[in-house]
C-alpha cells in the first residue's frame, strides 16, 4: 500500500526507441531506491502513455496527491510553459505539486564524471584532459546561464579545461568546443554529454565528438541520476503534505 505522493515522471518523448528505452530503465533504478513511492511515467510526445492520460488514469483510481517532476536537467521552456499546461488539464480532483527540473546538482556532475571514467578515462588523466560539456541547447538564456556555470564550476575540479557547447539553438557546437581544446593545448579531448537519453540531439553531439578522444555515454540510468529524481521528488512532496495536514 502506497501512502506517499504519487511521482509522476515525465519524460519529453522521442521518436528514437531508445529514449523511451532509456527513461523506463531509469524509473525502474528509482523504484528500486524506494519501493515505497509508487513511481509513473508520462510521455510529452511520441511516446506513450501520455502525461494526460497517467493523470486520468490516477484520478480514476482515486489517487489524490501527485509530484510531477521534469525528466530535465534546465529550467527551459518545457519546464516552464508545455508542463505546467498539461498540469493545468489535469482532473480536478488531483493535487500536483511540479517539482523542480533535475540540475544543476553535484550529483549529477558526478554522474557526468562516472560515463567519462566508463568511456575510459581516469581520475589520474583529470589534470590533462579537456572536457566538452556537450547539452541539447535552448533558446532560454537562463538555460544557457546554467550550463556555462557548471563548466566553470566543473573545471575547478581538476580538469585541464572545461568548455561548454550545444546541439542546437546555441553556440559553440561540439566540434567547435573540441577544436578549442585542442588549440589549448590539452592532451587529449573528452566530451561528456550532459544529456539524459540517447536521441536526435544527442547522436548530433556524437558526430560533433568525431575528433575527440574520448565520448561518454548518456547519463541515462546512472545510479546518481535516480538519487537526484529523489531529492527532487522528496522536496516537493512535503509541501504537498503540509497543505492537506498530512
Amino acid at each position: 500500500m502506497f501512502t506517499k505522493p504519487v511521482l509522476l515522471v515525465i519524460a519529453h518523448g522521442s521518436r528514437d526507441p531508445r529514449h523511451a528505452a532509456t527513461v523506463h530503465a531509469l524509473v525502474r533504478r528509482v523504484r528500486s531506491l524506494r519501493p515505497d513511492v509508487r513511481v509513473e511515467t508520462g510521455f510529452l510526445d511520441f511516446n506513450i502513455p501520455s502525461v494526460q492520460g497517467v493523470l486520468e488514469s490516477l484520478a480514476a483510481e482515486g489517487v489524490r496527491d501527485v509530484v510531477a517532476l521534469p525528466l530535465l536537467l534546465t529550467r527551459a521552456f518545457h519546464a516552464k510553459a508545455d508542463i505546467p499546461a498539461v498540469l493545468r488539464d489535469a482532473p480536478p480532483q488531483l493535487r500536483i505539486r511540479q517539482a523542480e527540473v533535475l540540475g544543476p546538482s553535484p550529483l549529477l556532475m558526478a554522474a557526468l564524471e562516472r560515463r567519462l571514467y566508463e568511456a575510459g578515462l581516469t581520475p589520474a588523466d583529470k589534470s590533462s584532459t579537456g572536457v566538452v560539456l556537450a547539452s541539447a541547447g535552448s533558446t532560454d538564456p537562463e538555460a544557457i546561464a546554467v550550463i556555462a556555470e557548471i563548466a566553470r564550476e566543473w573545471r575547478h575540479t581538476g580538469w585541464c579545461a572545461v568548455r561548454p557547447a550545444f546541439a542546437s539553438a546555441s553556440l559553440p557546437r561540439t566540434e567547435d568546443a573540441v577544436r578549442e581544446l585542442r588549440e589549448l593545448g590539452c592532451e587529449r579531448v573528452a566530451v561528456a554529454p550532459y544529456v539524459l537519453a540517447p536521441g536526435f540531439l544527442p547522436d548530433r553531439i556524437a558526430r560533433g565528438a568525431a575528433d575527440a578522444d574520448v565520448l561518454a555515454d548518456v547519463l541515462g540510468e546512472a545510479p546518481e541520476v535516480a538519487r537526484v529524481l529523489l531529492e527532487r521528488y522528496d522536496a516537493a512532496r512535503v509541501p504537498v503534505l503540509a497543505a492537506v495536514g498530512a
